[in-house]
């Protein structure tokens, strides 16, 4: 269900950011605005990467098979980085059309740019909010980098406004706010796309999860009656899920029918508390006191 609602969030985003990229990049050669173009190739870089947000949740949400055993989940990793390193392109390749047309004089950038731009930062902002929402609901890193995606293709669009009102307004001159604004909305594409990659390449790498996440488990574990101590638990993410691992200590005297019950129990105790675990691995050991 979950996967099916982050689905549907990357289609939503995939047909909002055609038709902005769109509007936004026909406005800005009309209405002599670098700054609306820049927001133009950012929101093209939404649009692909909603393909690819889209193409990852619906590999990750593919059930385990005997090619992939531990299921598809870091798929939804891979188009999160990917994303990541879409923006940092997007923001490099903006920045140095930027500085450019800093450096050759041009036209001020007409009034009704400024329109645009404001519908574009409603239905951004709108959009934001929505897909971060259903980011916490699904637990989906890939939702997460898109919602903010959305953040930043607002916040460019503020800057464009701010650059071509200060343009208007100062007249003769003042042209060069507009590419100005663009430069600044290129080092906030930089900084999304760098703190996007990072949790990506986390999760690629099998980092530990928070230690809340452990502790539950651990605790849960613990509650099994017959359960005398536990140790090495570790836990990796992989999409939307979890895969956990720990030792448990028991009785020595149990006979290895019992050992086998007792495991089945503390994996069904773990997935009851944490939902989103998809496997546990139970290593059964004697107890050793001290």
């Amino acid at each position: 269900m979950t996967s099916h609602r982050g689905i549907r969030l990357a289609l939503l985003g995939l047909a909002v950011n055609g038709v902005l990229a769109l509007v936004k990049l026909v406005a800005g050669i009309l209405g002599h605005s670098y700054a609306l173009i820049a927001d133009a190739v950012e929101s093209l870089a939404d649009l692909f990467s909603g393909v690819i947000v889209w193409s990852g949740l619906r590999l990750a949400s593919r059930d385990a098979d005997q090619r992939y055993p531990f299921g598809y989940g870091k798929a939804e990793a891979v188009s999160t980085a990917t994303v990541g390193i879409m923006l940092v392109g997007a923001a490099i390749g903006i920045a140095i059309e930027a500085v450019r047309e800093i450096l050759i004089p041009h036209h001020t950038p007409a009034p009704f740019t400024l329109i645009v731009l404001v519908l574009v930062v409603v239905i951004k902002e709108a959009l934001f909010r929505l897909v971060r929402e259903g980011a916490k609901e699904t637990g989906s890193g890939a939702v997460y980098a898109d919602a903010w995606h959305h953040r930043a293709d607002a916040i460019t669009s503020i800057a464009a406004f701010l650059g071509i009102s200060i343009a208007l307004i100062g007249g003769p001159g003042w042209e060069m706010a507009d590419d100005w604004a663009a430069l600044f909305a290129s080092v906030l594409i930089l900084y999304n796309g760098i703190t996007i990659i990072r949790p990506a390449v986390q999760e690629l790498m099998d980092r530990a999860p928070d230690e809340g996440l452990l502790r539950r488990a651990d605790a849960a574990a613990l509650a099994v009656e017959g359960v005398l101590a536990t140790e090495k638990l570790k836990a990796r993410k992989s999409g939307t899920r979890y895969l956990l691992e720990l030792h448990v200590q028991a009785d020595s005297t149990l006979s290895l029918h019992h050992a086998h019950i007792l495991s089945g129990k503390v994996k069904s105790a773990i997935r009851a508390a944490i939902p989103n675990v998809a496997e546990v691995l139970v290593h059964m050991e004697p107890f050793e006191a001290g």
